[in-house]
């Protein structure tokens, strides 16, 4: 599966709920199903170029959704992270691991009370 589908699938992951519920049929079909446009097009009963426009579009709300939220990359930097825990015998650098961890959920967005 090209590096783009296989972005797009992760992404639907984080914001599919984000799309309509058409939407995210025909993107499942897409991407988890990996069927041709042609094929999609066959079973909604809409043309081929109809399919592409909706990928298209969904693509491009995803990646804007990523763009502004973050929510994907986050979870790569925690996941990527808590594999050097595991990894580590060291306490000072799994606590170190740790505070990056937690850096990686208030990047952005955190704000005092």
């Amino acid at each position: 599966m090209p590096e783009k589908k296989l972005e797009m699938d992760l992404l639907l992951d984080f914001y599919g709920d984000l799309l309509t519920p058409r939407q995210q049929e025909i993107c499942r079909y897409y991407c988890r199903e990996d069927l041709s446009l042609q094929e999609i097009a066959e079973i909604e009963h809409i043309s081929r170029a109809a399919v592409y426009d909706m990928i298209d579009r969904c693509r491009s709300e995803l990646f804007h959704y990523e763009e502004v939220l973050h929510l994907a990359s986050s979870c790569r930097k925690r996941l990527q992270l808590y594999g050097q825990m595991l990894k580590s015998e060291d306490l000072k650098e799994v606590r170190d691991l740790i505070r990056q961890c937690r850096d990686t959920e208030i990047e952005g967005g955190y704000y005092e009370q």
